[in-house]
């Protein structure tokens, strides 16, 4: 019994701790657009090149700093890592980039809309994938939330492509990093490092034909484009923290912070058109969210009371014997 209770116990902890780091992730996560809008005038693929090169040198010094190579090259050895990490920094790489097109191209409210189709299928991944199982509460606020996304898709008239694959790539990014078989920061590495050379060519070659925006722009963005290292090595090592401490589903409606956000930065800030079909659909999307929350909530207090009450029956029971 003071096993399954310190097993409680550590349940209980993780879940706080992920819950910290999942809110923290998807609050910086949320407030990109504040910082990209600045360069939004360079072009999506140049400012990814630079997300990646800098990560990669804030990544050197945070593992150096904590010796942590070793992890690294653990990781490394182990039977498919390389595999799968590189199916992993090609989806993240790919939902920057789509990013980075609908901030340019004014189409926040098409990002927003794609980050939350997102926790509909990261809840659909860890049914089909992971053997996650939904309670009745949280299947219902699945439906609203659902329907929400679906109305507000059928209104486009047209393929909501942008929002269709910010969903996708970092859906299946969670899923990979949550079953992969790698510490937070040590996949973290080796991600930016499968991906640097790449970033580092093309850098390179617009330096070569005099087309590069770093040192040959605005003053502006040769100091702005550093910053992108760290606010994309922060939060995606926040995210893989949480993931791999919380069930995909608990993830998944966390996700509807950055969202919320794009849609608030969308509408109030940059002045992107507001529809009854945004409303509504924003509505039906956070009355799930509620539902879900009072649901989770209601789940782990039912659980540490059933933990606190079979452990004083037993008491009991020795007492008597």
């Amino acid at each position: 019994m003071a096993h399954s209770i310190q097993k409680a116990n550590d349940n209980f902890r993780k879940a706080r701790e992920g819950a910290f780091y999942g809110v923290s992730a998807y609050l910086i996560w949320g407030l990109f657009p504040l910082y990209f809008k600045l360069v939004a005038h360079i072009p999506p693929l140049e400012i990814v090149a630079h997300r990646v090169i800098w990560s990669v040198l804030l990544i050197i010094i945070i593992v150096s700093g904590t010796s942590q190579w070793k992890s690294v090259k653990l990781a490394i050895s182990q039977p498919g890592t390389l595999i799968i990490l590189s199916v992993s920094s090609i989806l993240i790489t790919l939902n920057w980039f789509v990013f980075m097109y609908a901030v340019s191209h004014n189409q926040l409210t098409q990002s927003s809309i794609g980050y939350f189709i997102n926790p509909l299928i990261s809840m659909a991944l860890g049914f089909l994938f992971l053997r996650e199982r939904m309670t009745k509460w949280q299947k219902v606020s699945f439906v609203i939330a659902a329907i929400g996304i679906l109305y507000y898709t059928i209104q486009f008239n047209q393929i909501p492509w942008i929002s269709l694959l910010l969903a996708s790539t970092f859906s299946f990014y969670g899923l990979i990093r949550k079953t992969a078989n790698v510490k937070s920061l040590p996949g973290l590495t080796i991600e930016t490092f499968l991906i640097g050379p790449f970033a580092l060519g093309y850098l390179i070659y617009l330096k070569y034909i005099g087309d590069g925006a770093f040192l040959n722009s605005s003053i502006r963005s040769g100091l702005l484009l550093p910053i992108s290292g760290i606010l994309t090595a922060a939060p995606l090592a926040l995210f893989t923290i949480a993931a791999r401490r919380l069930q995909l589903i608990t993830v998944a409606f966390l996700q509807f912070i950055t969202p919320s956000l794009h849609f608030f930065l969308a509408v109030f800030i940059y002045n992107e058109p507001l529809s009854y079909t945004h409303l509504f659909s924003f509505i039906l999307i956070w009355i799930g969210l509620v539902i879900y929350s009072f649901e989770a909530i209601r789940h782990s207090s039912n659980l540490a009371k059933d933990v606190i009450h079979t452990y004083v029956a037993r008491k009991k029971e020795q007492k008597i014997q």
